[in-house]
């Protein structure tokens, strides 16, 4: 059974960081492209950021310049480090990738971790 599990959210005052971490288990053969989406209480879960297993990167514009995201593909893991934290950065965070099993291919969620803001 193949999961992504997050870690690192929690509560953080504005101009603080966050790194948070999602991990890949299960009989994963690639884990193909990562990234993080986020989803604020009353709005749609929108895209973070997004990285290839070669390690290009996309970013909304709304982090550009204060988020990075890495990977490490021996774990298949995928980070996102926040920094200058704004409190509109507060939503639940969710990991996505696209992995490949020997069986399969497909696009994998996690169970979202909260991350909070506050002034």
């Amino acid at each position: 059974q193949v999961q992504l599990v997050e870690s690192g959210g929690g509560l953080v005052q504005a101009g603080g960081s966050l790194i948070l971490s999602c991990a890949g288990s299960g009989s994963i053969f690639q884990s193909n492209r990562m990234g993080w989406y986020r989803q604020a209480p009353g709005k749609q879960r929108e895209l973070v950021a997004t990285i290839t297993s070669a390690g290009s990167t996309n970013y909304a514009g709304s982090v550009k310049a204060r988020f990075t995201i890495s990977r490490d593909n021996a774990k298949n893991t995928v980070y996102l480090q926040m920094n200058s934290l704004k409190p509109e950065d507060t939503a639940a965070y969710y990991c996505n990738a696209n992995l490949a099993t020997i069986a399969t291919t497909g696009d994998y969620w996690g169970q979202g971790t909260q991350v909070t803001v506050s002034l």
